[in-house]
This record gives C-alpha cells, structure tokens and sequence, in this order.
C-alpha cells in the first residue's frame, strides 16, 4: 500500500505525536509499504528517517516557540503534487492545516481519510486559556472535535478512555481504538552507571525519573511537592527530569523557591538511543502524574527497560497501567503518592519484584502487534474506496454526497 501521513508536527520537535507517527512508518515500512509524511519545516537539520518526508514552509507561533504552523500557501501549492500521486489511504495526525491538507486531498482524489484523535484538548483549554470560563472552553472544545471528526472516514483513537470522552462529545464517526506502542528492540541496553557518573550520582544515592515535555499538563509541578514530602526523610534523593518544554521557567523556579536545587537535575532532551536508555538505567523509580496522556509511551519504555513505576491512572495512562504488575497506581494525592514512593525506595525486593514484571508488562505493547491491526484497518478502507462504497465510507447524509461528487 501506498499511505500518505499528514501532521502538523515532526521531530526535531520531540513530543508523544512525533513518536508515535515515526513508530507508525517504521513499521510500515518494515511490512513493505511505501509512506510518505508531509510535516512543518523547522529549519536547521532534522535528522533522516528510512521514508519519505515532505517538509513545508512553516511560521513560528507567538505563543508556542517550540511548534510551528505550516503556510496556507505552502498548502496551496503542494497540494497538486499530492493530488497527481495515487496513495491507498491518507492519514491525518493533527487537527490544525495537516487537517486542511487532507480533507482537501481526500475531495481531489477520492482517497479514505483517517485520523488519530492524540490529543485531549478540552484539558488543554483547561490549563491553557484558564481566563476561558470552563464551559464556554468546554462547549468551545466539543464542537471544533464533532466538526473535525465529521470530516473524516474513520478514526483512531489511543484509548478506550478517549473513545468514551469522544462518544461523550456526540461523535458518530466509525472509529478504532489502537494505541502506537513502542518498537521493544529500541528499549535495550543503556548503562545506568554511565549516566550517573556523567551527571556526579553516586552509586548509593536514590534516583527517581520522570521523562516528557515541560508543559503544564504533564503536572511536573506535582511531582515537586511529592519530592518535598519525601527529602526529609531521604536528603541525598535526586529527582532527573528529562524533556524540554515551556513550563521549564516555570518549574525551574519552583524548584528553587521550594529549596529542592540540590535535589532535581534537569537534563533535557537525550538521544532516544543512547543518552535516554542510560538515563532511564540509573534510576530506582519512574513517576508520572501527566493529567492528559492518552497513549502514556513513557511508561511503556520504563517498562521495557525493567523500572519501577509510580503513577496516576488518567485516560492513556490508565489504559496502560490496567494489567501492569510492574507498577503502583495513586491518586492525584500529594501524601499518597509520596507514601507509594517512600515505600519503595525502602524496600529493594519490592522493586527488584516490580523491576522484574516490566519487561513482560511492555510486550503486551509490542508495536509490530499493535501496527498488524492498523494495516487490516488500511485495507479495509482503501479495498471500499476502490469499489462503489463511498457511502459505506462517508456513511449516510451530506457527507456522503459530498463524497460522491468531489471523486468525480
């Protein structure tokens, strides 16, 4: 098959969407497909990957530097070039103008459209425009989501937690639940004894991990005041935060103002193939507590690479935790979640016990399995485009119609 990937962001961006549309065209690639994947251009080098990617020229946004919003123009003009390619089945990524991209390519050729709901925006809203009363954000949220999803052929969404959320918005478009998962060849290795002698932590001394962007969702801020709970009681404990984000200022100065310095290293972005694999070696524990994950890839790797986990339980994460005998599930719960901790950084067999399970836990998210269902899904939507099924595909209604009329 010959699949076209649309997002509105890529790496170097690094991100759970960047991830998972890589984890994506590998493995389709490694199954014989031909993908290609048209992406924002960030300037500077952004590395190599084993398939096609079609940057465009893109702008910065004011209020998230890290992102960036592809040109109209720039859609305007690539979209011929797309359109004379024939492709089996196009897959939109984001909302924003990868969206655009694809419903207008999908009306010039007649093609299936289908697009992965990642992203659990109405939280975003919640944290983001704080000054937007709740349901006006809420409201706001729900009817862009029903807009952009009516659409669309199909959906796929990382979890039955967002399948819910989305029945609750009044989506009626046919959808699957399938999360990425992790290429486990990926996840092995990695010399914790390296990390640490790199960054000056002692052999002896606790370390607890946590891995992802700096943004407010991620609830970085809350695994802070966990930490304060437990210096008392453990002073030589480090906290190694990983990722990069726009909350970084933010934290860096809760840090400070709770007297942890001493206690937290932040140590950036690392190389997913060396620097990370190290990184999640030397610690003792991997904490989470993101509020909005909907597919929780972090602890997935921490899994495979036999780490102990404590986290909340929200939405992707609670998909992931369901059946994990690796880790210890808490509320949202400053002292619960401490106590979780505490009593594992006490007792070695227990988390020798947890460090055990983990890599089982992790096959279970296998992404060659998982990428098996997705290609089925591929299948079936290119085999009814080929035949006299547009309504099968659009369904009843205008939609179908409009279907109809724009493959003419």
């Amino acid at each position: 098959m010959k699949i076209l990937m649309l997002s509105d962001v890529y790496f170097p961006r690094v991100n759970g969407v960047s991830t998972s549309i890589r984890t994506f065209c590998r493995e389709l690639v490694a199954a014989g497909h031909e993908v290609a994947i048209v992406a924002p251009d960030y300037g500077g080098s952004a590395g190599t990957d084993e398939f096609e990617v079609v940057r465009l020229p893109s702008r910065r946004i004011a209020f998230d530097p890290e992102d960036r919003l592809i040109k109209a123009g720039a859609l305007r003009a690539v979209l011929p070039r797309l359109a004379a390619r024939h492709w089996d089945v196009i897959h939109i990524h984001t909302p924003f103008r990868a969206h655009q991209l694809g419903v207008r390519l999908a009306r010039l050729s007649g093609r299936p459209t289908l697009e992965s709901y990642h992203t659990y925006f109405e939280q975003y809203v919640a944290n983001y425009l704080p000054w937007v009363p709740n349901r006006i954000g809420r409201y706001a949220v729900r009817g862009f989501s029903r807009r952009l999803c009516g659409q669309v052929n199909h959906l796929l969404v990382p979890s039955q937690q967002m399948a819910e959320v989305l029945d609750g918005y009044g989506i009626k478009t046919p959808s699957t639940v399938l999360p990425t998962g992790i290429r486990l060849e990926e996840f092995e290795g990695g010399d914790g004894a390296r990390f640490r002698r790199e960054h000056g932590i002692g052999d002896d001394v606790p370390v607890l991990l946590t891995v992802g962007r700096l943004a407010i969702e991620k609830n970085v801020a809350f695994l802070l005041e966990v930490l304060t709970r437990l210096v008392p009681e453990f002073p030589r404990l480090q906290f190694v935060i990983a990722g990069e984000g726009p909350d970084a200022g933010r934290l860096a100065d809760l840090v400070a103002a709770r007297g942890l310095s001493a206690n937290v290293r932040f140590v950036g972005n690392l190389d997913r193939r060396a620097g990370l694999l190290d990184c999640y070696r030397a610690a003792d524990l991997f904490v989470f507590a993101s509020s909005t994950e909907t597919q929780g890839l972090v602890l997935i790797e921490a899994m495979a690479l036999g780490l102990p986990i404590v986290s909340t339980a929200v939405m992707g994460s609670a998909t992931v935790l369901a059946e994990a005998r690796c880790a210890r599930i808490s509320a949202e719960d400053v002292d619960a979640f401490a106590g979780h901790v505490g009593t594992l950084l006490r007792n070695a067999d227990e988390r020798r016990a947890l460090a055990a399970a983990g890599p089982a836990d992790a096959r279970a998210w296998s992404a060659p399995a998982l990428m098996q269902k997705a290609e089925a899904l591929y299948r079936r939507l290119a085999d009814q485009a080929g035949g006299a099924a547009e309504t099968d595909l659009a369904g009843p209604g205008p939609r179908a119609a409009e279907l109809r009329r724009d493959s003419r």
